[in-house]
């Protein structure tokens, strides 16, 4: 680690140990050490696949086509990724009193795998399959998808994935819940978003303006780093995480 990381790192342990109320805020960018590619950029999903797939039109009116590509991206492949170092700090830091808090743009459920309990996804959550007839959810390993498109066991009404398609609205729970934060919360910590898709990307800046300290974890700058950030840690997130870790935790951090 050179000495400006370091510095940064015992800053960003420094706020976040003061820290009342602190809040994640995570991206595409948090999974990808999990074997999950993010959607956007070169390696990105939509530069193999076609994104009119996951737009809630063309999934209503042609959902055999549309649930092709849903399986082969988030059951066939996403489905074995497991949380990665960055989750499970997160996890352990609300464990300890220290995180109140994640607001994530990611449906693949890691947060929850770690261990963390007060999520709040902004795109919903690709591990629920929901009912368009009766309204009734399914973990996604209870139905079988060798069949498509997937039927109600109960209606046999068309089972959708319980994520946000392209063309639907933000669910209201999320959205009052990231406002929540943004109003109440000390610290802001960004891991893994550009801060490109809208209305997540509003909700940091929000947090700026009323008064939150913002620590950005990224390997590269995004559109928040030279806006709104106090303090970024360049790296992958689970690294980053790993050494922000060993400075915040007077214990060290279980591997199991």
């Amino acid at each position: 680690m050179n000495n400006t990381l370091k510095k940064s790192i015992q800053e960003a342990a420094s706020l976040l140990q003061k820290s009342r109320f602190t809040t994640a805020f995570t991206g595409a960018g948090i999974s990808v050490e999990s074997g999950i590619p993010p959607f956007r950029g070169e390696e990105g999903l939509w530069s193999k696949y076609d994104p009119r797939y996951l737009e809630i039109s063309f999934f209503l009116s042609r959902p055999e086509e549309s649930w092709q590509v849903i399986k082969q991206i988030f059951y066939d492949f996403f489905g074995k990724a497991a949380p990665n170092r960055a989750h499970l700090v997160l996890a352990e830091m609300e464990r300890r009193g220290m995180l109140h808090r994640i607001i994530t743009q990611n449906i693949d459920n890691l947060h929850q795998e770690a261990g963390n309990t007060r999520v709040y996804e902004f795109h919903g959550n690709s591990m629920k399959l929901v009912c368009l007839a009766c309204s009734r959810e399914f973990p996604y390993g209870k139905i079988n998808l060798d069949h498509l498109p997937p039927r109600c066991p109960d209606c046999q009404g068309l089972l959708k994935p319980d994520f946000i398609f392209f063309g639907e609205a933000i669910p209201q729970e999320p959205l009052a819940a990231a406002y929540d934060a943004a109003d109440k919360s000390d610290v802001f910590l960004i891991i893994g978003s550009t801060g490109e898709v809208m209305p997540a990307n509003q909700i940091p800046p929000l947090a700026k303006q009323n008064g939150a300290k913002i620590i950005e974890i990224n390997p590269e700058e995004s559109n928040y780093t030279r806006r709104i950030t106090d303090i970024f840690l360049q790296g992958k997130a689970g690294e980053v995480m790993s050494m922000l870790a060993e400075t915040l935790f007077s214990t060290p951090l279980d591997d199991n």
